[in-house]
């Protein structure tokens, strides 16, 4: 018997009207090698905003209800019109990740296998109250894991396994990460501890030094600091590391953090070259937590790099039997070094109320949304 329920859908026009909205949909009941759904839980990552909001402008985002459902509306800005592309007209379903009960499932063996089980899934159109889903998309919970525990199975966990693993695989020893205190930046301090891999860890508040420095993070540094880069060539020097993950992508510190690089491996060479350090060093850019323009100052030399990283991608490159081990791990690990913690659980409706939007939004360190569709 086919399952109906709400789900969420963002929607641009081709004039640059964003609409959000909760719709009633019917979700099919499952084939042969499918199952149905009832999604529990689902967080609010910064990168499910992209999708949500697009470019509009959240500041000028009005509120209302329309037949007994919550609805915002706000507008893109003429410049950013461009970048609508080929969503213009179509009404998404949004959520990356989420986890729930298996409550139909198809005709195979392996179908049935799930039927009633907790399983988390990386499938898109999350934040809506059930989900079909092929069995290969879905991740089986060990016994005793709740739906809210499994959560955020996928995209912080794999990929702070994705950031070593890179670290594995171009021949790198040691790491840093920006925005470090986020959900994803106290796994990777855990991941780093428990793999004994050198990581050094840059944020922006005093608070968030001592968060990690209890966590066992060994270099913690707050780039408000003004010694910040005396302090950052000291620890690049420590542990060696020569490739880096920035979460923030504009302003000036994917630069700053290759030039301390740069300074850290001059100091190890035995003569003086006018091309810099032969050392590579790679600085790879995952978020856009800085809005505005990336800004380099060309002073690191010429072995060097400034790349972007998606996790999607980099799965794709380890292979299903590489992407199922990290996986497996996750799902081994999920109430320890895969924990997340949340600020608030908020409904469906809950995601369109104003004071909860503004807040997300932000995509501030501490304040990380789990969305309950069943609420």
């Amino acid at each position: 018997m086919a399952e109906s329920g709400l789900q969420f859908q963002t929607q641009i026009s081709a004039e640059g009207a964003l609409t959000l909205s909760l719709v009633n949909v019917d979700f099919p009941d499952p084939k042969e090698d499918e199952v149905l759904v009832r999604v529990e839980a689902s967080p609010i990552n910064p990168s499910d905003l992209g999708l949500l909001f697009g470019p509009a402008d959240m500041s000028s985002a009005e509120y209302s209800e329309v037949n007994g459902l919550p609805q915002v509306k706000a507008m893109v800005p003429e410049p950013m019109l461009r970048h609508i592309g080929a969503r213009a007209g179509h009404a998404l379903p949004a959520g990356n990740e989420g986890a729930g009960t298996v409550i139909q499932a198809g005709a195979s063996a392996e179908a049935q296998q799930l039927m009633g089980k907790t399983v988390a899934i990386l499938g898109g159109a999350m934040y809506s109250q059930y989900r079909v889903m092929k069995v290969s998309q879905c991740l089986l919970m060990n016994e005793g894991v709740t739906a809210k525990e499994g959560a955020s199975c996928f995209v912080n966990p794999l990929t702070a396994l994705g950031m070593v693993e890179t670290m594995r695989l171009e021949g790198h020893s040691a790491l840093l990460h920006t925005a470090a205190a986020s959900n994803l930046g106290q796994m990777l301090v855990k991941i780093c501890l428990a793999d004994g891999v050198p990581l050094v860890n840059v944020v922006r508040r005093d608070e968030h030094v001592a968060l990690l420095k209890g966590l066992g993070a060994q270099h913690a540094l707050n780039s408000s600091d003004p010694e910040f880069m005396k302090h950052l060539v000291s620890a690049l020097t420590e542990t060696d590391a020569t490739l880096g993950f920035d979460a923030t992508g504009g302003g000036t510190l994917a630069g700053q953090i290759l030039t301390a690089m740069e300074v850290a491996q001059n100091a190890k060479m035995g003569e003086f070259s006018r091309y810099g350090s032969t050392t590579y060093k790679q600085v790879y850019i995952y978020g856009g937590l800085e809005r505005s323009a990336t800004t380099l100052n060309r002073s690191f030399g010429m072995a060097w790099g400034l790349g972007g990283w998606l996790l999607t991608p980099f799965l794709q490159k380890i292979g299903h039997d590489g992407a199922q081990a990290l996986r497996q791990r996750v799902a081994d690990e999920i109430t320890t070094t895969f924990a997340s913690q949340y600020t608030q659980e908020i409904s469906l409706a809950g995601m369109l109320s104003q004071d909860n939007l503004e807040t997300y939004a932000k995509q501030a360190t501490g304040e990380k949304y789990l969305v309950v569709p069943q609420g």
